[in-house]
C-alpha cells in the first residue's frame, strides 16, 4: 500500500523530509501512511522500518522509514540490519536495483519475528526491489506474513 504518487507536492515534501532533515514532516506523512495502510496495519503484530546502512544513517542523522514507522501506533521492531553500503537505488534501472540490493539485509539477532505478521515501512516504493529483499529476509527468519506500506509509489 502507498499513500500517494511520488510526484508534485508529495515528492517535494518527501525530499524536504529525507534530504533537508525536516523531521516535523514525519507527523503528516506518518498519518498519510497510516491511513493508506489501515487494513494491513490492523492485523499486524509489528512494523519494521527499512533500515539505512549505518554510514548513511550517520550522515543523514536519522532513518526516515523509522520516523514514519513510529507514527503508526504499532510496535516498532528494528528487525533488519543493512549490512552492505549499496549505491543509491534512486538512479538505477529496475534490474540493477534488484542486483544492487541483493544480500544487503540480515535479520537482527535481537528481533523476534517468528510467526509474526509484519508490515515493512519505507518512504518511497519504486520497483519494490528493496521491500522484496527485506521481505525475503524476514520470511526466511520465520515471519508468517510480510506486507508493506510506503508514503509514496513512484
Amino acid at each position: 500500500m502507498s499513500a500517494g504518487r511520488y510526484e508534485g507536492t508529495l515528492r517535494e515534501i518527501i525530499h524536504a523530509f529525507k534530504y533537508e532533515g525536516r523531521r516535523s514532516l514525519s507527523d503528516p506523512l506518518g498519518a498519510m501512511v497510516g491511513d493508506a495502510g489501515t487494513a494491513i496495519l490492523q492485523g499486524c503484530d509489528c512494523v519494521v522500518p527499512v533500515p539505512l546502512h549505518p554510514w548513511r544513517r550517520m550522515r543523514r542523522g536519522f532513518n526516515q522509514a523509522r520516523d514514519l514507522a513510529k507514527r503508526l501506533e504499532r510496535p516498532v521492531v528494528d528487525g533488519l540490519w543493512r549490512v552492505s553500503a549499496t549505491a543509491s537505488q534512486m538512479a538505477l534501472p529496475a534490474e540493477a536495483r534488484r542486483t544492487n540490493i541483493r544480500g544487503a539485509f540480515i535479520c537482527s539477532p535481537f528481533a523476534f519475528v517468528e510467526e509474526r505478521v509484519i508490515v515493512l515501512v519505507d518512504d518511497v516504493r519504486t520497483t519494490g526491489a528493496t521491500l522484496d529483499e527485506c521481505a525475503k529476509v524476514l520470511l526466511a527468519a520465520g515471519a508468517r506474513e510480510v506486507n508493506a506500506v510506503t508514503a509514496a509509489l513512484a
